[in-house]
């Protein structure tokens, strides 16, 4: 349990912070797992369309500090990859 007031102000500070950081994170595995879906039911284009909006998703998360920098890099290249593979091989 904190003691100091200092401490105690840190606790309701990361409290609300969690908030943001929680919603943050949940949009972005949601757009994601749209993505995901949307390959497998072999609808590409769509998936291309929700891309941008993913990308938008991860940035926020990677700017407001919620993921890292370069774990954000690693997921936007993989769901590209996804999405190219899934080109290649409706064709």
């Amino acid at each position: 349990m904190a003691i100091t007031k200092g401490a105690k102000k840190a606790i309701r500070s990361s409290d609300r912070k969690q908030v943001f950081n929680i919603r943050r994170k949940r949009t972005m595995l949601k757009v994601i797992k749209e993505i995901d879906k949307l390959l497998i039911a072999d609808k590409v284009s769509d998936a291309e369309k929700k891309l941008t909006e993913a990308y938008k998703a991860i940035d926020k998360a990677a700017k407001m500090n919620t993921i890292k920098k370069n774990n954000a890099s690693r997921k936007k290249s993989r769901l590209s990859a996804k999405i190219k593979k899934a080109k290649e091989a409706k064709k």
